[in-house]
């Protein structure tokens, strides 16, 4: 899901507050990419691998969304439930990574 050499902040993201519309920053685009039969995100010094729970999350961060509706949003696409923690969990880390605003 994550690649280590990502780009990163100096500081890491604080948790991201309910009422935040996510969407990613400018420098970061996220495609499908048949050679890796997977999302990434590319960026300008390179990409990330995503894996389906990553890139379902990040393809509803376009700013429209705040993190109680993209999680509802998640639950509804997928019959699931109980899937807030982890959802916000990934997105702190998307914060802390600098894709996400």
């Amino acid at each position: 899901m994550t690649n280590p050499n990502a780009p990163t902040p100096d500081d890491a993201a604080p948790s991201t507050p309910s009422s935040a519309h996510l969407r990613l920053r400018s420098h970061f685009r996220l495609q499908w990419e048949e050679a890796q039969n997977a999302y990434v995100m590319l960026y300008p010094e390179g990409m990330v691998k995503l894996n389906q729970s990553a890139a379902e999350i990040l393809k509803r961060c376009d700013g429209t969304r705040d993190i109680d509706m993209l999680i509802a949003d998640l639950e509804k696409a997928f019959d699931a439930t109980g899937i807030g923690g982890e959802v916000r969990a990934f997105v702190t880390e998307a914060r802390t990574r600098g894709w996400l605003e």
